[in-house]
């Protein structure tokens, strides 16, 4: 009834003293020498240290020293820690000893300890403590009374809710629930039974209530059904709400029909929770009564019901599903599409197909809808047909269907399309095809297919084919990309360069410097060198090609804005070569001080390299000269701090 217990805890969100976490020390001590560290004058992180390897390797010798440190408020942890694992009847008798002289968050400890170790011994005393004046001590003794899951334990707690303040009747009820959880495990339901019984009657929490009746219930089975059938009918909804958790879990089948005959004679915000329950249980014999209710309710129940109906799995529920998908409200046709679009089976996929054969457009569209929620790529050769429809509704759902399920089967017609289609599917034909593009594990292939469209294609259909190229990227992609730069037509030109800057793999990088030397429109130019840079400063390049890169940028970078971002990309670069390239924007008022950020920011870089001793001649003349120069005084610090570093490196390489 592992089950029954984690539905009574949650239900009754009440506080569970947490385990106590230690790690691992490496170090292997003796028992000795770890006791020998206890009783020394070694700091307090040396002791927990030690009770931390005790927890592990902990005997009967070590339990007096451990005991002694229980009213120890910085190690009476760890002590407890260290006490609980060692499988010796000393413990506990330490632990019962210490009861009667520590107090307030010390006592508490104890008392947690000893639930752990579920000593019975220390049960009378632990009663007395229930009615003790702190709070916490009680609370504790009552859960920790409850770990011992015994049937003295049960009564003693029971004795003591009679007069009990209400925070500690939560704790008290929690450790009763404790007991009737571990005796009803150990085989002795009437004890349980009994425990859960006086649970529900008590006045007080509700969760108590709520969570004791659920399990009186489950604990009963299929004795349990007239208390679930009374409940179902309870004005308290709390009870009520119980009941229903309750029936989700009874394996008992005649569950069901206590549910359906509930919920003939139950307000219709009743009638909903019964009808989920009914479609969590997942029982067959509940399709008549959902049926009837999805077809004549008002709308929260018939919602209830058509969710639910795709719950129970079974082809039966087409009929009404389909009927729901015709309904004048909204959400009751959206509710029942999502119940087709889950339900399982050839015979759904059928009805689907049947729908999409309608002649109405609205049903089509739904069928459509439905053959994308439900993956039906089976279903791909009428929507490639319906692709090519009249009616631009039907013809923009059967594209998107094509660009999610579609194969290389749907390619030769998706190309086609876009040879021949008209300027407002461009966009729909396109997206289609780079979805099934995209999907494959090799779409390179299909490159030198597209390319050859764009000798007779307009230039909406060239810029269609060179946004695909893009997407699937490749060397023969990239060349076409590349000689679009010189198409007639200025937007396939403007397609082009956005497609290059937009590569996603570095062998577009030479094409992007190609195109930043020698594109006719000035513009292009500039997108292309900064989308060059842009890859300069990749970490994920290996540093000389970066080099080289910014190398070959640097003859280009024109504008400001290109120089602050070459500069940008050399100061990532850990190489005294890069410093070299950074030291004449040093001199430019629009540059200094980003020419000074990278010199810095590489220098120190340097300087951590192992081999820092070999490279620090060649960085001390630069950070002087960023050091001297008229930069912000916290960049100027870090150029003399550089500098220094690197001085001192020099001193300790000579001899």
């Amino acid at each position: 009834m592992s089950n029954i217990h984690a539905v009574l805890m949650a239900a009754m969100t009440l506080v569970v003293a947490a385990p106590m976490v230690g790690q691992d020390v490496p170090a292997q001590r003796t028992v000795g020498e770890l006791i020998a560290t206890l009783k020394s004058d070694v700091s307090q992180k040396d002791k927990a240290d030690a009770c931390r390897e005790l927890a592990r390797v902990g005997t009967k010798e070590a339990v007096p020293v451990l005991a002694s440190l229980l009213a120890d408020e910085k190690l009476a942890h760890m002590a407890r820690y260290a006490l609980e694992p060692i499988p010796d009847p000393a413990v506990d008798e330490a632990l019962r000893a210490a009861l009667g002289r520590l107090k307030g968050r010390r006592l508490v400890g104890v008392i947690c300890s000893i639930g752990a170790r579920r000593d019975g011994q220390a049960l009378p005393l632990l009663a007395k403590l229930l009615r003790d004046g702190d709070a916490d001590v009680a609370q504790a003794a009552a859960r920790a009374i409850g770990r011992l899951g015994t049937v003295e334990a049960a009564t003693a707690l029971q004795h003591a809710l009679t007069g009990v303040t209400a925070a500690n009747q939560l704790a008290l009820c929690e450790g009763l629930f404790r007991c009737a959880a571990a005796l009803n495990a150990e085989g002795r339901r009437a004890e349980a039974l009994a425990i859960y019984d006086r649970l529900r009657d008590l006045p007080g929490p509700q969760q108590v209530r709520g969570g004791a009746l659920c399990a009186a219930i489950l604990v009963r089975q299929h004795d349990g059904l007239p208390l679930l059938a009374e409940h179902l009918r309870s004005p308290d909804y709390v009870l009520f709400a119980a009941a229903i958790r309750a029936a989700q879990q009874l394996r008992d089948p005649g569950t069901t029909s206590v549910l359906i005959d509930a919920l003939g004679q139950s307000p219709d915000d009743r009638q909903i929770p019964m009808i989920l329950a009914l479609g969590k249980r997942r029982d067959c014999a509940a399709m008549p009564a959902l049926m009837a209710k999805a077809k004549a309710s008002p709308k929260p129940v018939r919602l209830a019901a058509i969710r639910s109906l795709a719950e129970l799995g079974q082809a039966k529920a087409l009929p009404t599903l389909l009927e729901s998908l015709g309904d004048t409200e909204r959400d009751v046709a959206q509710a029942g599409q999502e119940s087709l679009a889950a339900l399982p089976g050839r015979e759904v996929d059928a009805a689907v197909m049947a729908l999409f054969a309608d002649a109405n457009a609205d049903r089509r569209l739904t069928a459509l809808a439905l053959i994308g929620r439900r993956r039906m790529k089976s279903a791909m050769a009428g929507v490639l047909k319906a692709a090519g429809e009249s009616d631009p509704q039907i013809r923009s759902a059967a594209l998107r269907r094509l660009g999610e399920l579609g194969g290389p089967a749907e390619l030769p017609a998706l190309f086609d399309m876009l040879r021949g289609t008209q300027s407002q599917d461009f966009d729909a034909v396109e997206a289609a095809i780079r979805g099934v593009l995209l999907r494959l594990e090799r779409p390179e292939p299909y490159a030198d297919k597209l390319t050859a469209m764009l000798a007779q294609a307009s230039p909406a259909q060239k810029s269609s084919v060179l946004r695909i190229l893009g997407s699937i990227g490749g060397a023969s992609a990239l060349k076409t990309v590349r000689a679009a730069l010189g198409d007639p037509n200025a937007e396939v030109q403007a397609v082009a360069i956005r497609t290059l800057i937009a590569w996603k793999t570095p062998d577009i990088a030479p094409e992007l410097l190609s195109a930043a030397r020698s594109a006719d429109n000035p513009s292009h130019k500039t997108l292309a060198l900064r989308a060059y840079l842009g890859w300069a400063a990749r970490a994920d390049l290996p540093a000389d090609q970066r080099l080289a890169m910014c190398r070959q940028a640097a003859q280009l970078a024109q504008r400001t804005e290109e120089q602050r971002q070459l500069l940008s990309a050399l100061g990532n670069i850990d190489s005294p070569e890069a410093l070299a390239l950074i030291m004449p924007y040093l001199s430019a008022s629009a540059t200094k001080n980003e020419a000074a950020v990278a010199a810095v920011s590489a220098a120190e870089r340097l300087l951590k390299r192992p081999d820092a001793a070999v490279l620090a001649a060649k960085l001390v003349e630069p950070l002087q000269k960023v050091a001297e120069a008229a930069v912000p005084p916290p960049l100027a610090q870090r150029a003399k701090a550089a500098l220094q570093q690197a001085q001192r490196t020099i001193q300790r390489k000579e001899p």
